[in-house]
């Protein structure tokens, strides 16, 4: 069946990535990768908005996105509309968070921190809005907060996204916290003490403290009972999670 062309001809087509185009061309699999590599610049992917952008019919991006849901590249989101990351495509971006070595690198910090503070201690990557806990020292301790690898939450819910926000240039950091007088005042507060504190970070009675890795869109995290986070304790732990971020970024 012919798809209808007013579809592709309104909208200027998104380009592919610069560089020599591959000698033998799979059309369906150039649009496919370009639909994923919009969630660089987006929360999720409509189908009218990617049919303008790679410049094809909605039918063939409803089959495209479909396919890609399939192979759990994409998710649908828990509204019905539109799509998220999938699982497959959060798997690969685990692996290539080991491939660039941080968590590797990380992960004695992690345990030297955990072992100083008798703590449970995060690291923790921003992705565009989200904040991805991607390995834990969980303390030992009987009452501890357990380690939250895979968790994902918003970063201006997390003490870690707030602390790496609070790092960014004047420019990034004007965008993130654009209309959120709450998060902005956080911010503030973790720029002028070093390190941010959240409670209830992912449950209730938590608190966390949260610092950023320099040079690195990366921080930990130090969480425990809110009934041991004393103005004593907070300082303390963000003293040894500031030290403990400047070895990672070192390496």
């Amino acid at each position: 069946m012919t798809e209808p062309a007013e579809a592709v001809a309104a909208v200027p087509a998104a380009q592919p990535p610069p560089g020599a185009q591959p000698a033998y061309p799979i059309e369906s699999v150039g649009n496919a990768l370009r639909l994923l590599l919009l969630l660089r610049s987006r929360d999720e992917l409509r189908i009218s908005e990617c049919a303008r952008e790679i410049g094809v019919a909605r039918s063939t991006a409803h089959r495209l996105l479909t396919m890609l849901e399939h192979y759990e590249f994409l998710a649908r989101n828990p509204s019905g509309r539109g799509y998220r990351s999938g699982p497959a495509l959060i798997g690969l971006g685990m692996a290539a968070v080991g491939l660039l070595g941080i968590r590797d690198r990380a992960r004695p910090h992690l345990e030297a921190l955990r072992d100083e503070l008798d703590e449970t201690v995060s690291l923790v990557l921003l992705e565009g809005p989200t904040a991805r806990f991607v390995d834990a020292a969980e303390s030992e301790r009987p009452l501890r907060v357990a380690g939250l690898v895979g968790l994902e939450l918003p970063a201006h819910r997390t003490s870690a996204g707030v602390a790496v926000i609070a790092a960014m240039d004047d420019a990034q950091r004007a965008e993130r916290i654009a209309g959120r007088s709450g998060l902005e005042q956080s911010v503030a507060a973790a720029r002028e003490q070093g390190y941010a504190l959240v409670h209830n970070e992912s449950d209730i009675e938590i608190a966390a403290v949260g610092v950023a890795v320099p040079g690195a869109l990366a921080g930990l995290a130090v969480a425990a009972p809110a009934g041991r986070a004393t103005a004593e304790a907070v300082t303390r732990w963000a003293a040894a999670a500031n030290a403990a971020a400047r070895r990672i970024a070192i390496g």
